[in-house]
């Protein structure tokens, strides 16, 4: 072990000498998508409890699709499958795009975190007390004042414990960024195998890099609910 330490380290966390790789990768991939997933499900949430049916049906089917589809087959299908129909192909912006694993897999887990956590947020949104919001009301505080004052802040400390399981999930599925050719954790950790035949020292180092991850994640969560949900963390 000590030797594939001292030769693959530095690919292992963060570089290769000419592309991030390892750790840094796999880090990027899991902050971008829980960023613009988690913005575009605020959105998406709200139209989900709309009564409006033209506008909640759409985000309904979107979530739908993503929730009952596994990870794997969606990046196959962004990665291989899109680049193959003529319009993509056709649209030079759209062909630079899909020809890049990066942008590819950074799709997917956007497009999947922000399915789940639509439906999570969604679900707050419709547990927040109507006492709170029929009491805003009293005040004064209708559109958009009500939902960024009263429901939304409310609906995002109800949803707290269920989205950071969905963000360790997340932390998981960007393993699968090794089928469109990200050098994550486990793309470095399935070369150094390919190099060394010594299985278990490479995966039990992409193993512990995750362990750590999670482990920071977890802390960090309970850092935020300690804040915003007191009533919980006192028991």
């Amino acid at each position: 072990m000590k030797e594939i330490l001292q030769q693959y380290w530095q690919s292992l966390l963060w570089t290769n000498g000419y592309q991030v790789t390892g750790l840094a990768m796999t880090l990027w991939l899991l902050v971008f998508s829980m960023v613009i997933g988690g913005i575009l499900a605020i959105f998406l949430a709200i139209g989900r409890v709309s009564r409006h049916k033209a506008v909640a049906s759409p985000i309904a089917v979107f979530t739908f699709i993503f929730r009952g589809t596994p990870l794997y087959v969606q990046l196959l299908i962004i990665y291989t499958g899109l680049y193959t129909l003529q319009i993509i192909r056709d649209h030079q912006l759209l062909n630079e795009f899909f020809r890049s694993g990066l942008n590819c897999t950074l799709l997917a887990l956007t497009l999947n975190t922000a399915a789940y956590t639509t439906e999570i947020f969604a679900g707050a949104i419709r547990a927040v007390p109507a006492g709170e919001i029929e009491a805003a009301q009293a005040y004064g505080f209708t559109g958009i004042k009500l939902w960024c004052s009263i429901i939304l802040p409310s609906a995002l400390r109800i949803a707290l414990p269920a989205y950071s399981n969905e963000v360790i999930l997340l932390l998981h599925s960007t393993s699968l960024a090794f089928t469109a050719t990200v050098p994550d954790i486990l793309k470095i950790a399935r070369d150094i195998n390919a190099d060394t035949y010594q299985p278990f020292t490479a995966f039990g180092l992409a193993a512990v890099l995750y362990l750590l991850i999670s482990c920071l994640l977890i802390m960090a969560f309970r850092q935020v609910e300690k804040h915003w949900l007191p009533h919980i963390s006192s028991r």
